[in-house]
């Protein structure tokens, strides 16, 4: 299998991806990959499964949609939109997560680096129904 086509399987799973599913990352990761995005950065793969799994109780209906996927040997760089609506919230307004991933397999073709990149304040506090509005004021003054 050459990565072009593990990495085709990878962005296949997450754009699939459920809680009752998210027990299966254990087969895409090695046992000591590492996962870093803004909020988060562990290793091994049972941290990496209980991120995801958080994902389903704080979030509603959360989905990858992959935009577009570069591969270079065993690595990729994956473009995404991440969808969700908020539970917490009186808001059913879809909110949509711009970012990129990452990541790099190991010798066995199993992804062993997987990194999130997105602008936390941006992508996600300015959304929020009372932190968004003291953000967009903080950026307003700071480009004043």
């Amino acid at each position: 299998m050459t990565h072009r086509h593990q990495f085709e399987q990878i962005a296949t799973f997450f754009e699939t991806l459920t809680p009752e599913t998210v027990g299966a990352l254990k087969n895409l990761y090695s046992p000591d990959a590492r996962f870093k995005d803004p909020f988060n950065d562990v290793k091994g793969t049972a941290e990496i499964e209980r991120i995801f799994q958080h994902m389903y109780v704080s979030l509603d209906r959360p989905r990858f949609v992959i935009v577009e996927k570069i591969v270079e040997g065993a690595q990729a760089f994956l473009t995404w939109e991440f969808r969700f609506k908020f539970k917490r919230f009186d808001t059913q307004t879809e909110q949509v997560i711009l970012g990129t991933t990452h990541l790099v397999l190991d010798a066995q073709g199993r992804i062993c680096l997987h990194r999130d990149y997105w602008d936390a304040a941006e992508e996600l506090y300015e959304k929020l129904p009372w932190v968004g509005s003291l953000m967009r004021w903080l950026k307003k003054r700071a480009n004043s």
